[in-house]
């Protein structure tokens, strides 16, 4: 028996479905953008507690590495980038922890959702500096809670 461990032994190495899903769930999840995964609500807590795979995640391992992910974006980020990145981590993820190539992944934007650590806009009591305007003024003078997410794109900002 070989003492050096960057020696490799001939063997067979088995890896559940599982263990992939977890693999894709964390991948997902830690991605900018993602406020969680479609159907991820109680029951489906409940049945991942009872052993059934999460919803929003589907793994097929029968004709090569197929993997479905259904996510929940959060509002006023753009889907496509948020997208690309899901795709990019999930893959790096794989080939990182198990050495192979995803053959086929998909990603389905199921909703839309302000995530609970937005703030929102204040209402009319805001508070107002000493100019009249409002404290967080943006260009030309307009409130920052009246600048949308087209503003942004057309004064060439891009948030990383």
């Amino acid at each position: 028996m070989p003492t050096d461990p960057t020696t490799s032994i001939p063997g067979r190495s088995l890896l559940s479905r599982r263990a992939i899903v977890d693999i894709v769930r964390a991948a997902t999840l830690g991605s900018y953008g993602v406020i969680g995964l479609a159907g991820s609500g109680p029951l489906a807590r409940f049945g991942g507690l009872l052993g059934a795979d999460p919803r929003g995640i589907r793994v097929d391992v029968s004709d090569g590495l197929r993997v479905d992910i259904g996510i929940v974006v959060a509002h006023s980020l753009p889907i496509a980038e948020v997208a690309r990145q899901v795709e990019s981590a999930v893959r790096h993820a794989i080939r990182l922890a198990i050495g192979r190539e995803v053959d086929a992944l998909s990603i389905h934007v199921d909703g839309l959702r302000v995530a609970p650590y937005e703030v929102q806009p204040a209402g009319p009591g805001r508070r107002r500096g000493r100019s009249g305007r409002c404290s967080g003024a943006g260009r030309g003078g307009r409130p920052a809670e009246d600048l949308g997410p087209d503003d942004l794109a057309a004064s060439g900002t891009d948030v990383a």
